[in-house]
């Protein structure tokens, strides 16, 4: 018995086990990866895929990334350039980078390889930061309940910036915890530079000073802080790189997407709605499938007074999530910055659950394995859905603009504003009809192509102007080529 403790104990195991997590959790997320971007949340998907294919076809321009919707709908002015400024464009660089020089990939299967690369790596940080708050089998379970809740396995292989963002955040808090370990001022400068580049992504990082702040004071006290020079350096790199790139893209308010909508605009934050969304079917039912909860509960409860780093990481989430009420409620994606703190408080409840004496520990081992079965069960069923591309149409009709339309041609593919179609046609132009035919064709329209074939606006087109192809799934309509008879009609 004691030989076999020694050997589970032991580094080589740990080595061994930390990377059969890895490997597995690049695994899982290799399912269905060829399928075109049509699947959950594919609208969202495109808007970041769309950057990395013009850079392809146009070359990188840091300045000014672009994507195919030049229609007012995401930020209230016509757009003609289309352009895309929202995060910087590091997730597309890379992207586009490896698109170019191994195209062995298509640009989808190589947009989510660069996300679950993402994600590996914050599986390893997770183990890192894990092991040292945690102990070694904390940390083996904080990267085990990162790399496969179900809802984390598929948001962690979209093409979206937000892996990346996660990986950037746990990297610099893992520089943070080294440099507050061995007291190495370049530990500190390495974490700054990684949350600058997190923030760029996306700032909602900014909600994780919280816990570098509880981290900082923990160690040497508020007022000892407050006197070290090192940690206002630290603020500088961390922050100046995110404000200088709001005021650049300010310049150019036809790229910037609405994003006031996001905080309250619905007034939903605290209302009986934001709880059931955000903890009952989001926390609750989608990313701890019900019974996860029970680790969960019992890792916050499980609180030591020298040891809040899970707690304040949670709090953190807690306070993005109130701040970004309205965004956190519509769009479920918004709770990936909740993963991290919630794995780590699933190694600790887990733990408590398998080691605690005080416990019968025949039925609180028992209760734990029942409990995570089910909460991957029932995650897994929920989250399969999100695989599934339920309009394949769109995907047809943008391969059939791709073949009949120069490649400078500018299309209407209305699709509820949805970029989604019009990303499978490669071309600039409007994912939906938001002024009037004429006027969108004295802004460059040249066709339109539709996927639903009986809707009013597909009906006075296709009387209007020459079709050019029509199948049982979508119709293209040349817009320069006006049907003789159609004026005399309309005077009738």
């Amino acid at each position: 018995m004691q030989t076999l403790k020694k050997v589970i104990n032991s580094k080589y195991v740990e080595l061994l086990l930390i990377l059969l997590i890895l490997i597995l959790g690049f695994g899982v997320r290799l399912w269905k990866i060829k399928t075109p971007i049509a699947d959950w949340h594919s609208w969202r998907q495109v808007d970041t895929a769309s950057v990395t294919k013009i850079y392809v076809q146009n070359g990188i321009n840091l300045l000014k990334p672009q994507y195919y919707d030049i229609s007012k709908s995401q930020t209230g002015y016509f757009n003609p350039e289309g352009l895309r400024l929202v995060e910087f464009p590091i997730y597309n660089v890379i992207h586009a980078l490896l698109v170019k020089s191994f195209p062995v990939f298509p640009i989808e299967v190589w947009g989510r390889l660069v996300s679950i690369s993402c994600a590996v790596l914050s599986g390893l940080f997770m183990y890192l930061i894990g092991k040292r708050f945690l102990g070694k089998w904390g940390g083996l379970l904080s990267a085990f309940f990162f790399l496969f809740i179900p809802y984390n396995i598929y948001f962690t292989r979209v093409i979206l910036p937000e892996p990346m963002v996660i990986t950037l955040a746990l990297a610099s808090l893992w520089f943070f915890v080294l440099f507050l370990e061995r007291d190495k001022f370049l530990f500190l400068i390495f974490s700054g530079i990684f949350f600058a580049l997190s923030t760029l992504l996306k700032p909602f990082t900014f909600f994780y000073a919280l816990t570098f702040l509880y981290l900082a004071v923990d160690k040497y006290g508020l007022k000892k802080m407050l006197n070290d020079l090192r940690f206002y350096l630290f603020a500088a790199i961390a922050m100046i790189p995110f404000f200088a790139w709001r005021i650049y893209i300010n310049q150019f308010m036809e790229g910037i997407p609405h994003f006031d909508w996001a905080f309250n605009s619905d007034h939903i934050r605290f209302r009986p709605a934001f709880w059931r969304w955000l903890f009952g079917e989001r926390i609750g039912r989608l990313i701890l499938g019900i019974w996860g909860m029970v680790p969960f509960a019992f890792g916050v409860v499980k609180a030591e007074k020298k040891n809040l780093f899970a707690h304040f990481l949670l709090l953190s989430g807690i306070l993005y999530m109130t701040v970004l009420a309205t965004a956190n409620v519509r769009h479920d994606y918004y709770q990936v910055f909740l993963i991290p703190p919630i794995s780590f408080l699933l190694a600790i409840g887990t733990k408590y659950l398998w080691e605690e004496k005080n416990l019968n520990l025949y039925l609180s081992r028992g209760v734990l394995g029942l409990s995570l079965f089910l909460m991957f069960g029932m995650g897994t069923y929920q989250v399969k859905e999100y695989y599934k591309i339920n309009h394949p149409e769109i995907i047809e009709a943008g391969k059939a603009v791709e073949r009949l339309t120069p490649k400078d041609a500018r299309v209407i593919a209305p699709y509820n504003a949805d970029t989604a179609f019009l990303y499978q046609t490669g071309r600039f132009g409007w994912p939906i009809v938001d002024n009037s035919f004429d006027y969108l064709i004295s802004k460059g329209a040249d066709y339109y192509v539709s996927v639903n074939l009986g809707d009013a606006d597909t009906q006075y087109v296709s009387h209007r102007f020459k079709t050019i192809e029509k199948t049982d799934q979508y119709i293209i309509m040349d817009l320069h080529q006006e049907l003789p008879g159609f004026k005399e009609e309309i005077k009738k």
